[in-house]
C-alpha cells in the first residue's frame, strides 16, 4: 500500500485525487490530508479516509477541526509549519502538492529534502524556484511526476523515448472564456464571466489565470524546468476543444500527442501509479464527437501575461518569482472587484522592473523577493481602485 500525503485535499485536484484513491483501495492509503480553510470538507474527508494526520493551514480553524475529530484516532495540527513537517513523516511514499500558489513552495522543498516522491500539481513551485527545486530533486534522488494535464501529456509522450532528442514541445491552451475577445472588450469583462471556463472545472485562482493566459505562461516555465528545455523550444497553441493535451516533436520531425476528454483523474492516476496505468472510471474519448480539432496562435497583445512570462523566464534569476507574486496580488484584487481584467496585466508590467534582479537566488532570496514584489504590486494596484 502506497502511503500518500494530499496537500490541498479540499481543492479541485485534491478531491479528484481522493476519488482515484477510492477506486483503488488496495493500492493507496491516505496518511495525511491538508487544507487551507475548508474545514467542513476536511472533516468529511477525515471521517472517510481515516488518515494519520490532518492539518489546516488557517490556525483560527484549528479548534473547530480538533473538536470535530476528537473521538477519532487522528492527529490534528494547524499552520504552515505543520504542513512542512507532516510531509517528512517516515511512512509517506509520495506527496501530492495541490496547494494553490506560492504556499506550495516550502512544503514541496521539505518533502524533497525528506526523499519523498512528488506528484506536482502546484506549478507555482517551479515558476518561483525552478532551478532550486530541480537541483534539490537531483541531489535527493527524488522523482517529480507532473499532474498538470499538459505536463502529464508531455511526460507520457516522452515515455520510452527518453534518449531521443526533443526538438520542441507544443503546450495546448483552451484559450479560456475570452479567446475571441478584442482588447476593448476585455476591458469590460467581469469576474463572473472570467470564472466560467468553457472546458475545465478549477478553483477561482487557476480559472482567472486561465482567462488571462497567465496559467499558460506558468505552464511554459514549469515545462522548461521539468523537461530541461529552453523557452524557445516551447510553443503555445490555442486548442479550444481541449482534446489534445500537449505534444512532443522529436528532431526527426515526428510529433507525439496525448489525447483525452478534459478530466484530471487520468494525470493524477498516472502520477500515482507510474509506470503502470490504472483503470480510471471517466468518460472515454469519442472521436465522432470531435470531427474537427483546431489550433490558433495566442494573441499576446490582448493576453499580455503570456508575453510577460516569456520575458521573466528569459531573464531568469528571481524574475519569475516576481511575476508570480504580482500575479497572486492582482488576481486577488480582481476577485474583490478592486481592479479590472486588463489592469491585472498593467500592475504586473509595472512590478517586474521595480524589483532588484538577483541572478542566482537562494531560498531566502526567493522569500524576500516574493514579499517585496507583493508590497509593490499592492501599492500599484491601489492606484486603479
Amino acid at each position: 500500500m502506497r502511503q500518500l500525503a494530499i496537500l490541498g485535499s479540499t481543492g479541485s485536484i485534491g478531491t479528484q485525487a481522493l476519488d482515484v484513491i477510492s477506486e483503488h483501495p488496495g493500492m493507496f492509503e491516505v496518511y495525511a490530508l491538508t487544507a487551507n480553510n475548508n474545514v467542513d470538507l476536511l472533516i468529511e474527508q477525515a471521517h472517510r479516509f481515516m488518515p494519520e494526520v490532518v492539518v489546516v493551514a488557517n490556525e483560527q480553524k484549528y479548534p473547530e477541526l480538533k473538536e470535530a475529530l476528537e473521538d477519532l484516532p487522528i492527529k490534528v495540527w494547524a499552520g504552515a509549519d505543520a504542513i512542512s513537517q507532516v510531509v517528512q513523516s517516515e511512512p509517506i511514499d509520495m506527496v501530492l502538492t495541490a496547494m494553490v500558489g506560492y504556499s506550495g513552495l516550502r512544503p514541496t522543498i521539505s518533502a524533497i529534502q525528506a526523499g519523498k516522491a512528488i506528484a506536482l500539481a502546484n506549478k507555482e513551485t517551479l515558476v518561483v524556484a525552478g532551478e532550486l527545486i530541480m537541483s534539490l530533486a537531483e541531489k535527493n534522488n527524488v522523482p517529480i511526476l507532473p499532474v498538470d494535464s499538459e505536463h502529464s501529456a508531455i511526460f507520457q509522450c516522452l515515455a520510452g523515448d527518453w534518449n531521443n532528442r526533443v526538438e520542441k514541445i507544443f503546450l495546448t491552451a483552451s484559450g479560456g472564456p475570452f479567446r475571441s475577445r478584442s482588447r476593448d472588450e476585455l476591458a469590460h469583462v467581469t469576474k463572473e464571466q472570467a470564472l466560467k471556463h468553457p472546458n475545465w472545472d478549477m478553483g477561482a485562482k487557476v480559472t482567472i489565470d486561465s482567462a488571462s493566459m497567465m496559467n499558460k505562461g506558468f505552464e511554459m516555465i514549469e515545462a522548461k524546468w521539468l523537461f530541461g528545455l529552453k523557452p524557445e523550444q516551447i510553443e503555445i497553441l490555442v486548442h479550444p476543444q481541449s482534446i489534445i493535451h500537449s505534444m512532443v516533436q522529436y528532431e526527426d520531425g515526428a510529433v507525439m500527442a496525448q489525447l483525452g476528454v478534459p478530466d484530471m483523474k487520468l494525470p493524477i492516476a498516472y502520477a500515482f501509479s507510474y509506470p503502470q496505468r490504472l483503470k480510471v472510471t471517466s468518460e472515454r474519448l469519442d472521436f465522432r464527437k470531435y470531427a474537427t480539432l483546431t489550433f490558433e496562435e495566442p494573441d499576446m497583445e490582448c493576453f499580455r501575461n503570456l508575453a510577460y512570462a516569456f520575458e521573466a523566464i528569459g531573464k531568469g534569476g528571481n524574475m519569475p518569482c516576481v511575476l508570480n507574486a504580482a500575479n497572486e496580488v492582482v488576481v486577488a484584487a480582481f476577485l474583490r472587484d478592486e481592479i479590472g481584467f486588463l489592469q491585472m496585466s498593467d500592475v504586473i508590467e509595472e512590478t517586474l522592473p521595480a524589483i532588484s534582479f538577483i541572478q542566482n537566488p537562494t531560498y531566502e532570496d526567493y522569500v524576500s523577493t516574493d514579499r517585496e514584489a507583493r508590497e509593490i504590486a499592492l501599492q500599484i494596484a491601489k492606484r486603479y481602485k
